[in-house]
């Protein structure tokens, strides 16, 4: 576990990382006039005619953005909403901690009932179609809840989740939990079982092969698969109904997509027949082994964290683990998970939403980027505030990235408040992007370049061997872990990708890093063989190629790419094939599963801003997608300078899981109309000379 960094070895790695230069070897080398990359980035000195309509519109954004900061803190942090699996397994944790008479449970019920779908069935995005999981946890929840089965939206669904294949279709989570409360057989649950955590780091599988978030969840699953607390379900909730052939549960393999005779996933699968058969058979000392490491290091990520992962799987699969094991109600870290996961609930009156997270880092450092490039003073209260409170976030210990990145140095930054284990390339890349545009005082200042400095050599030592960067993990790539049968959450390796690897490249290029470094060259050429036939790029964490494409490109342009090269212009070409007719972007989440329709969806501000900063990155300021697009933007603003949208444009995990950032509406487009300004001013200025 961590506790291992404390060992003469990797103690005297650590004292290397941090006594010698970060920049001594050859992928580390410093770009000219170091001193100089990490002050504030200069706006648009030039003065050249910026339309009214543009100049006002930007100016409403502006204001509607400050408003919306925290006063106190600095920080930006605005709601982030999923599906209503959140809401449906909160239900399930009351009862199974003993709180069914919550009055919580009713409200939780409310906002399921107003997210159905006509057809019965409950989304997984937004306007998107009814999914089984999603569907049967929805119903069981309602049930809970204390709705008849006769009543109409529960007969309405249950004729729905008929429609898509029944009970016995739901994801691996579903039926751990409906074992959990007796109404599933533990036989068609796949094996969770505590002994992975016995397994060296240097094994083929171990438990570091697998990505951050699936850890935290499985970790923590281990424990109850190996308890098996009974939970007690209630007479009106079970799930009969369900079960028309009676049977209560069916073999994995039936359960998972086709596959060969001779393939990786009977090889699990077998595995997952002789682990079930190992059950109850002697061992003791061994599982009581396990437990106890699957235990240590759930404790041990509790620190400095809003819970294990800060993610509401995490938090939710910890609560029961510790029950499990024994833990009594008043036990002060059962008591502050609770209270963690108080924390992401949203008071909507009559009803109550859960966050998946809190989006804090994320949401601050890109609002900062959006109004410094808008023209806001770069020494604005707001910006410095911001920046302070991004500064007070480094994280200072190692994480979990150690395990596979012994020589990198501790800093990064996380997504949400507290996070200490898993700070992600993502939000670090984006917040040294936000810390160069704001002039700070001489101490804030020295303390931004300390930070800039150890957060930079930690980016650049987690560069994958592909390439590209992931999220969290350091060449988490092997495939044949996604046929293990508990991997049908899509996430189960977190393998490098397109997009973020465009971030940290618009962040290398913007620090003064080009081609003439192999850590940009090798990223280059791993953008190069991501690429679709078509010219776009999936979106890893964004829906999706326009997000994809819009970053690549950014990343490209920073780092002097030639953008007139055939195979940069077939990503813009693709861009602007796929506005839509009255100017805007939209793309569906529905493309994650079936690519065929890529770029197509309704317009929403979020990827119409995308759109607009990858075609002007490619070169094309003047072309009439982007007047059309920027028409768009400004005559669908509201009144108050905001934006509405209705669609979901974030990712969690694709084909699963889905998110709604409700700041995305407004920064976004405050960025893309703000960079067409200073464009404006560019060209204004150079005709001038």
């Amino acid at each position: 576990m961590l506790k291992e960094t404390k060992t003469y070895g990797p103690m005297m790695r650590r004292l290397a990382a941090e006594w010698l230069t970060p920049f001594g070897h050859p992928l580390f080398r410093k770009p000219s006039q170091w001193a100089e990359r990490f002050k504030p980035a200069a706006g648009s000195e030039a003065e050249g005619e910026v339309p009214p309509v543009l100049e006002q519109g930007i100016g409403l954004a502006r204001a509607a953005l400050l408003r919306k900061q925290n006063s106190e803190d600095g920080y930006w942090s605005a709601d982030l909403r999923a599906d209503t699996t959140l809401e449906s397994d909160t239900i399930m944790l009351l009862y199974f901690l003993g709180r069914g008479d919550s009055p919580k449970i009713r409200r939780l019920a409310n906002f399921i009932l107003d997210q159905q779908n006509a057809d019965g069935g409950w989304p997984i995005f937004r306007n998107g179609p009814s999914e089984i999981s999603a569907s049967v946890k929805a119903y069981w929840a309602l049930k809970f809840a204390g709705h008849s089965p006769e009543e109409t939206c529960l007969s309405r669904a249950r004729k729905r989740i008929s429609e898509l294949g029944g009970i016995h279709r739901v994801n691996t989570y579903s039926k751990f939990y409906m074992a959990l409360f007796g109404v599933y057989d533990w036989r068609g649950v796949p094996s969770i079982p505590p002994e992975i955590m016995l397994f060296p780091n240097w094994f083929y599988f171990n438990l570091y092969e697998l990505s951050a978030w699936t850890r935290s969840i499985v970790v923590p699953l281990s424990v109850i698969w190996s308890e098996r607390p009974k939970a007690v379900c209630p007479d009106h909730a079970r799930l009969d109904e369900l079960f028309p052939d009676s049977r209560r549960f069916i073999p994995l393999g039936e359960a998972m997509p086709p596959h060969d005779f001779l393939s990786w996933t009977n090889f699990f699968l077998l595995w997952d027949q002789l682990l079930k058969s190992m059950e109850g058979r002697g061992g003791h000392w061994i599982r009581a082994w396990a437990l106890r490491l699957a235990e240590d290091w759930m404790l041990e990520r509790l620190h400095d964290s809003d819970g294990l992962g800060a993610i509401f799987p995490g938090i939710v699969n910890t609560l029961m683990a510790m029950k499990a094991l024994g833990y009594p109600d008043s036990d002060p870290r059962l008591r502050e998970q609770l209270a963690v996961l108080e924390r992401l609930e949203i008071d909507r009156g009559q009803s109550l939403e859960m966050q998946p997270c809190h989006s804090p880092v994320w949401d601050t450092a890109i609002a900062v980027i959006a109004l410094a490039e808008s023209g806001l003073d770069r020494k604005h209260p707001a910006l410095v505030r911001a920046v302070d409170w991004l500064l007070s976030k480094e994280i200072r210990r190692p994480g979990d990235w150690r395990f596979t990145n012994p020589v990198g140095p501790v800093s990064g930054w996380a997504f949400e408040f507290n996070n200490a284990f898993y700070p992600d390339i993502d939000d670090t890349a984006m917040v040294l992007l936000a810390l160069r545009h704001v002039e700070l005082g001489e101490e804030s200042t020295q303390a931004r370049e300390k930070a800039c400095l150890r957060s930079l050599h930690w980016l650049l030592s987690m560069q994958s061997r592909e390439g590209g960067w992931a999220a969290f993990d350091k060449d988490n790539t092997k495939l044949i872990f996604t046929k293990i049968p508990f991997a049908d959450h899509n996430a189960v390796i977190d393998p490098p990708d397109a997009d973020i690897t465009g971030r940290v490249l618009e962040l290398l290029g913007t620090i003064g890093y080009d081609e003439s470094y192999p850590v940009v060259r090798s990223a280059v050429e791993f953008l190069r063989r991501e690429q679709e036939g078509d010219g776009s790029w999936y979106g890893r964490w964004g829906v999706n190629y326009i997000y994809g494409t819009w970053q690549v490109l950014r990343g490209l342009a920073a780092v002097g790419q030639d953008m007139d090269e055939p195979w940069v212009q077939r990503a813009a070409d693709w861009l602007s094939s796929v506005q839509r007719p009255e100017g805007g972007w939209g793309e569906t989440c529905a493309t994650y599963h079936d690519p065929s329709l890529k770029g197509r969806g309704p317009s929403t501000p979020s990827q119409t801003a995308w759109a607009l900063m990858g075609l002007m990155a490619a070169g094309r300021v003047d072309a009439p997608a982007v007047e059309r697009g920027v028409e768009w933007l400004l005559s669908s603003q509201r009144a108050d300078g905001t934006w509405e949208e209705v669609e979901f444009t974030g990712t969690g995990f694709p084909k699963v899981f889905y998110l709604e950032y409700t700041l995305y509406r407004d920064y976004f487009p405050l960025l893309a109309l703000g960079q067409f300004q200073n464009e404006l001013k560019k060209a204004a200025g150079e005709e001038r000379k």
